[in-house]
């Protein structure tokens, strides 16, 4: 009877993105999250009283800045090349 070796056999798991990818993913995810967050709030608990703080600087012109930021930078993310950085 023969013994048949049994090799230690690791897979390698090809990921779409790199490591690098997915930290500049995370960083445009809370950048995105952040502008969201500056957005909320300008509101009033009483439906009879406007509150003009909803047309605020903060909630008009620098949240949705922020938002779109994050979106570019969620799209470099996705274009970057993690192979480029690697030398081997």
């Amino acid at each position: 009877m023969s013994k048949q070796k049994t090799k230690n056999v690791q897979h390698k798991h090809d990921y779409v993105f790199g490591k690098k990818n997915y930290i500049v993913m995370a960083i445009g995810i809370a950048v995105i999250a952040l502008g969201f967050i500056l957005m909320a709030g300008g509101g009033s608990d009483d439906p009879n009283v406007f509150n003009p703080a909803i047309y605020g600087f903060r909630r008009i012109r620098l949240a949705p800045t922020i938002v779109l930021i994050g979106f570019g930078i969620e799209v470099y993310a996705i274009l970057l090349n993690p192979n480029k950085a690697k030398k081997e």
